[in-house]
């Protein structure tokens, strides 16, 4: 099961950084932090599992897409 679980984290990483759109990459950033907080579950972290779980999944997600939105690029202008 860990291996399994840092199997995911490596293809998660590598979907943050070779996506060729921002909210693709935010969506790997997303699942990056789920299988992060799964991975505390697994070595019996609990507490730090449901810290990740909400602050890296939940509130991250929503401040970088916010952020995204928000900001132009040059070629939208």
């Amino acid at each position: 099961m860990d291996r399994l679980i840092q199997v995911f984290l490596l293809i998660s990483t590598v979907v943050v950084v070779f996506a060729p759109k921002l909210i693709i990459s935010l969506l790997g950033l997303s699942l990056f932090s789920m299988f992060l907080a799964l991975n505390y579950f697994v070595l019996n972290a609990p507490d730090v599992a449901i810290t990740e779980a909400a602050l890296g999944t939940g509130l991250t997600t929503i401040v970088f897409l916010v952020a995204i939105r928000k900001t132009r690029r040059e070629e939208d202008t």
